[in-house]
């Protein structure tokens, strides 16, 4: 069991799955969502298609089509608010379900973006403090799962992921 932060372009990877911090239609957006759609090419959105949209704190399973990664896992996270209508849980959520899509799918490797804390204007370091406890906590009982990455676009972000992984 492994986990790293990587600073860079989460469509560069070559793992089995990235994690996409989609919206709720699947058909691409801003952020790592259109980034992610503009490097897998148009069959992608035509596979979204037929997912029929996903809900906030769920997830998705596609191919990655032109992506280095095999797969692509869309997870909807929330829009903080707050933090009183239960955007914490939700973003735990996206993580755990994305966990159990790769396990489920046998996969070894996976790399998550900072899932909601662009547009979706969730506070960074309190996203990252629960991407690694789910993560972490998860990793503790898989099977498959060997290596989690946490792929920072911004170099706060990168910084968030090293503190948090020296503990």
């Amino acid at each position: 069991m492994k986990l790293s932060a990587w600073q860079g372009d989460i469509t560069k990877l070559s793992v089995d799955a990235i994690v996409n911090a989609a919206n709720s239609s699947l058909l691409g957006g801003g952020g790592v969502d259109g980034a992610i759609h503009r490097a897998a090419g148009p069959d992608l959105v035509h596979e979204c298609r037929l997912r029929g949209g996903c809900k906030v704190g769920e997830a998705k399973f596609t191919k990655g089509y032109r992506l280095p990664a095999r797969f692509i896992i869309h997870t909807v996270g929330p829009v903080w608010n707050g933090g009183g209508s239960g955007e914490s849980d939700l973003l735990a959520s996206c993580y755990l379900r994305s966990l159990e899509i790769a396990e489920m799918n046998s996969l070894s490797t996976i790399a998550f973006p900072c899932i909601s804390t662009g547009i979706y204007r969730f506070p960074s370091k309190v996203a990252a403090e629960i991407a690694y406890r789910t993560v972490s906590d998860y990793m503790t009982n898989t099977k498959h799962l060997q290596k989690v990455t946490f792929c920072c676009f911004s170099d706060g972000d990168f910084q968030l992921y090293q503190r948090l992984l020296a503990e």
